[in-house]
């Protein structure tokens, strides 16, 4: 009489513990480790996702200056508290926190660098913010691509009613993509949309622009 498989209960533990961690806990982990994994390729002058023949189209120009502002606030903040706080366990917690901040800032900010958009030799686009957003977009759902400096407002991801994708970077988008059908996205936390026309910045909208309008 056979017994059900040794190795049963063990290849049900981690569908287990996926049925227990909520998609947005799983998904916030997911794009900590990626940025974490991106401070290696920021270091070694790589990039994520772009192969021989690909444009690679930065997008970090707008947030760079903010992002090195905020990580002096942050240092100045730590060493502050460092001497103001007299308590050497609440001095080691905050130092930790601080310390995390710092290197989640500097892992989001390489995340971006690291994984720029991309326009194939197929004409097909690829437009991501780091590791938090990922959205592919086929050569035959463009109808037009133009450049479009706009300054909405809003958060990093912005769905309006009539299906408009605002990708926003340090308040600003540089380039207004226009589809034949809706395409589905992902948000941060994984609900899923659709979007019919996508804003999005490019450091060098033109370049990318020109590359999409002229396919190899």
């Amino acid at each position: 009489m056979s017994g059900p498989p040794k190795n049963a209960g063990m290849s049900d533990r981690p569908k287990g513990i996926r049925a227990a961690v909520p998609v947005a806990v799983r998904r916030l982990v997911r794009h900590a480790l990626r940025a974490f994994a991106s401070l290696g390729r920021w270091v070694g002058h790589r990039t994520h996702g772009v192969r021989p023949g690909d444009l690679a189209a930065a997008y970090t120009g707008p947030q760079t200056a903010m992002l090195y502002g905020l990580l002096f606030v942050m240092v100045v903040e730590t060493v502050s508290l460092a001497l103001l706080i007299p308590w050497p366990v609440v001095h080691l917690v905050f130092l930790v926190l601080d310390l995390y901040g710092v290197v989640l800032v500097t892992a989001l900010h390489a995340a971006c660098v690291t994984r720029p958009h991309v326009v194939r030799p197929d004409g097909s686009l690829r437009i991501r913010y780091g590791a938090l957003f990922d959205l592919v977009v086929p050569q035959d759902a463009i109808t037009s691509v133009r450049v479009d400096r706009r300054y909405p407002e809003g958060r990093l991801i912005t769905l309006s009613d009539d299906g408009v994708l605002d990708l926003i970077v340090g308040s600003q988008t540089s380039v207004t993509v226009e589809l034949n059908r809706p395409l589905p996205f992902t948000r941060l936390l994984g609900a899923s949309e659709t979007a019919r026309i996508i804003r999005f910045h490019a450091d060098d909208p033109r370049a990318l622009v020109g590359a999409l309008r002229q396919p190899a």
